[in-house]
């Protein structure tokens, strides 16, 4: 892959056009120096997986910023299902490869031709910075008929075969984002904040895709099946757009707590309700005697997609979002749960470029009536203690792990 051959401009002017409103006036001119904090090391740290569950932290060359590159000093990074799968079983086949997507951190190097970022917003030295995608050259993604195709023929840092710079996913100290990346400035939200970025633009295209249906409202019923980070972000999503009433189903007490503070008024633990039927018996109690008007379906089980038709009223929506990767075949009845109940569904898988700037206004927004959404990050670890982390994911020990560079930070 030749990501200097990507023009980025032309690919996201379409798709972000009328989000920055007046241009930014053009940066200074060739900004080299270090941001403030010292001078940059002559190498880089970078956690690379170099065997099935098994992180080597290597050390790299600092390579040579390009004229269109952007030199980042990492601050942190989340880890992702994506990345547990990848420890775990390789799915990609990528190993060796320097993981992690959900990172942020702060400019401390940039190209002379860098002067803003992908909505137009000015980009200078210190400031604080995201990735988003890494566009190939596919017609079908450049037209912007995101309901032709999604953006799932585009790449991403930290899901790159490695190369010779290897500064490539944001399990790091540095990051080196090239031209034909997307990137936006966040300076103005905090760390937990801009971890939580990636996780959360997911849940805001999936609300955007439940709201196509036409079922969505302010005052629908809305049951959300998986309390896991991605679960309990759909909760604070449907929050802050005015859904009250929600009703979350999962098996862990302690998570299903945690919806509450999130936003859900009830919840209902499947472990405690013997059979499908009881099961939606108890969704129907938790709404005063009826079925939700709308569902989203959180978690990778297909034996939970198969249940969540049935806490669906006649003409109700459901938006199916747990399964990133294939998890296996789900059993249903076509005529019982879709055809006579005439359920409308919708599918959802990652983002698009205007999700992801939507979300710096959601976790504003979430942060402002009170939504803890800090709190979804449980458990912070330094880059050498990676493979702590990445079993700690795996043993499902809390909610959002993350690699924080900063030790004042953990």
């Amino acid at each position: 892959m030749d990501m200097n051959s990507i023009n980025i401009e032309e690919i996201v002017k379409q798709v972000l056009s009328g989000m920055a409103g007046n241009s930014a006036s053009a940066a200074p001119a060739a900004a080299s120096a270090p941001a403030a904090g010292g001078e940059i090391p002559k190498v880089a740290h970078v956690a690379m997986l170099t065997g099935l569950e098994h992180f080597d932290v290597k050390e790299f060359p600092m390579p040579e910023v390009g004229d269109d590159d952007i030199l980042v000093r990492v601050e942190g990074c989340g880890v992702c299902g994506t990345d547990a799968h990848e420890f775990k079983r390789d799915p990609f086949g990528l190993i060796p490869v320097a993981l992690g997507h959900e990172g942020t951190g702060e400019i401390v190097k940039m190209g002379k031709n860098v002067k803003k970022d992908s909505a137009g917003k000015e980009l200078k030295l210190g400031d604080k910075v995201v990735t988003c995608m890494i566009f190939k050259d596919d017609p079908d993604i450049t037209m912007f008929d995101l309901n032709k195709q999604n953006v799932g023929g585009a790449d991403v840092y930290g899901l790159l075969p490695d190369d010779d710079i290897h500064l490539n996913g944001w399990f790091s100290d540095y990051i080196l984002i090239r031209k034909g990346s997307t990137v936006f400035n966040v300076s103005d939200l905090d760390l937990d904040s801009r971890i939580l970025i990636e996780p959360c633009a997911v849940l805001v295209h999936a609300v955007e895709r439940a709201k196509t249906t036409n079922i969505l409202r302010f005052n629908s019923r809305v049951v959300v099946q998986g309390c896991g980070p991605i679960g309990l972000i759909c909760i604070a999503v449907l929050r802050t757009m005015g859904v009250e009433n929600i009703t979350a189903v999962d098996g862990n007490e302690m998570r299903l707590n945690f919806a509450k503070e999130m936003g859900a008024t009830e919840t209902v633990n499947f472990t405690q309700h013997q059979g499908i039927e009881a099961l939606a018996g108890a969704v129907k109690d938790s709404f005063g005697g009826h079925l939700a008007d709308f569902a989203f379906q959180c978690t990778g089980s297909p034996v939970a997609h198969s249940n969540i038709y049935k806490f669906i009223r006649n003409g109700g929506g459901l938006c199916e979002l747990g399964f990133f990767i294939n998890g296996g075949d789900a059993t249903i009845n076509p005529h019982f749960d879709i055809c006579s109940k005439e359920i409308t569904t919708v599918g959802s898988w990652v983002y698009t470029l205007r999700d992801y700037a939507t979300t710096f206004d959601f976790l504003k927004r979430a942060k402002g009536i009170g939504l803890p959404m800090e709190k979804l990050i449980t458990h912070r670890f330094a880059l050498e203690d990676i493979n702590e982390a990445l079993k700690t994911n795996l043993e499902m020990k809390g909610l959002k792990i993350a690699i924080v560079n900063d030790s004042k930070n953990r």
